[in-house]
């Protein structure tokens, strides 16, 4: 049953976390600020599952997330009080754990409110009857990226399933869609505990279940999605990670509220936040936040496809914005299977050089270092050994600091000992340094560690048991109530992505006098990671800007920007969202096995949208002009 079978006012979601980090109170001040329905929390960033069950099977976790145990704990009195839904994906690879781990803090409290955990995402246990039906001679269980022929993986991609036993699989959850969710809603399921769920999925759950959607209402479902995808990320839709913030003084990003998701019954939303809260909601936050972790003009979920080709964000007042425009259509037949496994050792050291000729300097500890691993017989097993110099010292410096660089020097390799050897080697050539090495003590304490590597893969969802289960208050008057909901009624295959240049670009030179600026100064712009491949958004305030936008960003234009970053094997796909005047690209593997195990700095793909505005090019003066009228 629907909450409100003729009363369809908006149902007011709330997030209360975006990663593993947040902390437990944000749950609570979501339910005490202001009226919200429901409580949504995404605790699982793609590698989160991983890091937990490295942990797990080193017998040092639970399974479940510790900031959303806390935050349900103190927030436990309140929403029993003011019957908010709460539904987060907390529970990692332990969702029974801390339902029933909560369900007895309800007991003790005696409160009036029913536990429930949803689960099918682990399919670790069946996963050799998974590799097992794969023929010989098929190819392996498929990539997410399998389906795309532009995209060239690399053969370290499938190191694992020629290797099982050096590499044994730790972790192996599908994303789960709405479905298991709205029934528990729909049973009277207060606290529902999940697993790994799509992000957006509580989101889409919750408004399916306040105005009794069906599966097949493809365009709400969308639209539901896409609010989801906006307030996911806890405080990056209120001022985080906002291209725009060199606009705002720094006191206005201190106690950033987290954002809300007024989702109409047609599927159209509000994004919001509580009054008197830090930070703001306008049509920039929302864009950048919409950009971060697309695929192009198609979101991906286990329940709909939604088109946002044709997305409109607006302004609806003092932080209040309306997101419309989505399309919504049948799921495609298959899922993402995030599978985890024991990748191996890595470490990291960081070398300064200040001053003159950092190049060279950075170019003597390489030669030391590498000279040493190869006398002593390492170098050739290092799968990884990459001296990163980061930064550019300041000319004519005014400070030691701005006349300082450092040196990353990253390893990983199948054992531990051969990692250690890098360690070995940077002290071995200590009193060898170059003119001015400095801050060296944190190397004296760089030991390997074991990292993950990832393995995006797809599953049919056919083969997920998907169900939830509702906890009794009181066990011995009824069992627990199991309910499979089964794989989506209607699919529909996935087609090829869209990727082409712009349809009639305007001549650069139409755009009048230029001159050589930082993109930054007229365009905002997010990146983030999906496996191997980073996206980037980049959009502008006007019509004519943006006609120059879409006419010099392309994707040759892309990889001229990219420079030394840019690697042949990379491929790139652009897109365009003409109503929010954006232009997108995915960049598909610079991430190498993604973030779990990646080498690059940024292995989360943040900086890449900050990397790319910093790059000085031709810009119209008038749109220089325009922006700098708003400072």
């Amino acid at each position: 049953m629907t909450p409100f079978s003729s009363f369809r006012r908006p149902v007011r979601i709330a997030n209360c976390s975006g990663a593993s980090t947040d902390a437990g109170v944000h749950m609570l001040r979501q339910a005490t600020l202001g009226p919200v329905d429901v409580i949504t929390g995404d605790y699982l960033a793609e590698g989160t599952v991983g890091n937990d069950a490295l942990r797990r099977a080193d017998q040092a976790h639970p399974g479940w997330v510790a900031s959303a145990l806390a935050g349900i704990e103190m927030s436990l009195e309140v929403i029993n009080e003011k019957r908010i839904k709460i539904v987060v994906n907390g529970g990692s690879l332990n969702p029974k754990g801390l339902a029933e781990k909560i369900d007895g803090m309800v007991r003790d409290g005696r409160l009036n409110l029913r536990v429930a955990f949803v689960d099918g995402d682990d399919v670790l246990p069946k996963f050799e009857a998974i590799m097992s039906s794969i023929s010989p001679s098929a190819k392996p269980l498929p990539h997410l990226d399998s389906g795309n022929s532009n995209v060239v993986l690399p053969d370290e991609t499938f190191s694992f399933l020629r290797d099982r036993e050096a590499m044994p699989v730790l972790s192996a959850n599908a994303y789960l869609g709405y479905r298991a969710i709205k029934r528990g809603l729909d049973e009277g399921a207060d606290i529902i505990i999940c697993g790994r769920v799509a992000d957006a999925s509580p989101v889409i759950a919750a408004a399916a279940w306040w105005y009794g959607w069906a599966e097949s209402d493809f365009d709400r479902l969308a639209g539901a999605l896409i609010a989801g995808h906006l307030i996911e990320c806890s405080t990056y839709v209120t001022g985080a990670n906002f291209a725009g913030a060199y606009k705002y003084p720094p006191s206005s990003f201190v106690d950033l509220g987290l954002p809300i998701a007024e989702v109409a019954e047609d599927g159209e939303s509000i994004i919001t936040k509580h009054q008197g809260t830090g930070g703001f909601v306008t049509p920039d936050t929302v864009k950048c936040q919409f950009l971060y972790e697309l695929q192009g003009t198609v979101y991906l979920n286990s329940d709909v496809k939604a088109d946002v080709k044709n997305v409109e964000i607006t302004a609806q007042g003092k932080d209040r914005v309306h997101v419309s425009g989505i399309r919504g259509f049948p799921p495609p037949p298959t899922t993402k299977l995030a599978i985890f496994y024991r990748g191996g050792y890595q470490l990291e050291m960081l070398v300064n050089a200040t001053g003159y000729s950092t190049d060279h300097k950075c170019a003597v500890q390489e030669a030391q270092v590498r000279a040493k691993l190869r006398e002593w017989g390492t170098l050739d097993d290092m799968h990884v050994l990459d001296f990163q110099k980061v930064g550019v010292p300041m000319e004519n410096p005014d400070s030691q600091l701005a006349a300082t660089t450092y040196l990353r020097i990253f390893a990983q390799a199948k054992e531990p000992h051969i990692v250690a050897s890098v360690t070995q080697a940077v002290v071995f050539v200590f009193m060898a340094h170059f003119a001015g090495m400095n801050g060296y003590l944190q190397n004296l304490q760089a030991f390997p560690t074991p990292f993950m590597g990832y393995y995006p893969a797809l599953i049919s969802q056919s083969e997920i048991e998907e169900a939830v289960t509702l906890l009794d208050s009181n066990p011995s008057s009824r069992p627990p109530l199991r309910i499979k909901v089964g794989p989506p009624k209607t699919t529909q295959e996935l087609a090829s992505r869209e990727s082409y240049e712009t349809s009639n670009p305007v001549p650069l030179d139409s755009f009048g006098p230029k001159t050589m600026r930082p993109l930054g100064d007229v365009i905002l712009a997010r990146s983030g990671d999906k496996g191997a491949n980073v996206n980037l958004g980049l959009f502008v305030h006007t019509d004519e800007q943006y006609d120059w936008l879409r006419s010099i960003m392309t994707r040759d234009r892309l990889r001229a920007l990219m420079r030394r970053d840019w690697r042949d094997c990379y491929h790139v796909e652009r897109v365009e969202m003409p109503r929010i005047r954006a232009v997108h690209f995915v960049v598909y593997g610079p991430l190498g096995r993604g973030v779990s195990s990646s080498q690059r700095l940024d292995c989360l793909g943040k900086g890449f949208a900050e990397f790319i505005r910093a790059i000085w090019l031709p810009i119209p003066n008038r749109f220089l002009q325009e922006e700098a009228a708003k400072l």
